[in-house]
């Protein structure tokens, strides 16, 4: 199926590892120009040198997404080399667990910032591009997480807080042609999932909970949010996605 996104420049922050690296791959694959946004230099490095070898059309670009200045810098500079940007996908995030009782200031601030700061001035930065070529594609990576999980208040808090900011932004910019959805994923076998510790325990207890027995990978998500960026979906915005394999309850 063609998606119509052969030529249409991607930024995908977060990119450089796990859910960010397999979408900013599966959008060059269908003939985006991906920019590949990430705070780590050297792992944003690799994955890009990657890309290329396999013929990708991928560009790196080392920001922070929770300062004004370095998102305008990553967007201004993807407008420089590849003339435009048609999808963002608001990918940066981690968490940071804990129980609210032991929580500190900074554990909230940094993982509220990093996924719902980063998400809104991402998105404004990007907008006014998209207006003036009334066309655009907005995902936001949120989790199913959003439902509420112990032990993740700042995660999950945030991770809603994606979902309102995609209603929201869906009605305020439908009128241009540009859709606004979001993306929950469940539990995905990602490098950052894997460290975590008794991950093999965590993994069986999931697969138990899960309709579908077997745990996400990361293609999963990167193959909704193409689909979602695509001509296809070009009447769905203000939605949220759930690729969880059926598993809603904690």
């Amino acid at each position: 199926m063609d998606l119509g996104l052969h030529d249409k420049v991607a930024i995908v922050t977060g990119a450089a590892r796990g859910l960010g690296a397999a979408t900013a791959r599966r959008l060059a694959e269908e003939g985006c120009k991906v920019v590949v946004n990430d705070v780590n230099q050297d792992v944003a490095a690799a994955t890009v040198k990657a890309m290329r070898d396999d013929g990708l059309d991928v560009h790196c670009v080392i920001a922070d997404v929770t300062r004004a200045e370095d998102v305008a810098r990553l967007v201004d500079e993807t407008v420089s080399l590849y003339g435009g940007v048609h999808v963002l996908v608001n990918n940066a995030g981690f968490p940071r667990d804990g129980f609210l009782t032991k929580m500190t200031e900074t554990d909230w601030d940094l993982v509220v910032d990093v996924i719902l700061k980063g998400a809104f001035l991402a998105t404004k930065a990007v907008i006014p591009h998209m207006i003036a070529q009334r066309w655009g594609r907005i995902v936001n990576i949120s989790s199913r997480a959003h439902l509420g999980n112990p032990g993740q208040a700042n995660y999950a808090a945030a991770k809603a807080g994606l979902l309102g900011l995609t209603r929201a932004l869906a009605l305020e910019e439908g009128r241009y042609d540009i859709t606004v959805n979001a993306v929950a994923p469940g539990f995905m076998e990602t490098e950052m999932v894997q460290a975590l510790p008794h991950y093999e325990q965590i993994k069986e207890r999931t697969i138990k909970g899960t309709p579908i027995q077997r745990v996400g990978r990361p293609n999963d998500v990167a193959d909704a949010v193409a689909f979602l960026a695509s001509e296809r979906a070009s009447f769905i915005t203000g939605e949220t996605m759930h690729v969880t394999g059926g598993r809603y309850a904690s």
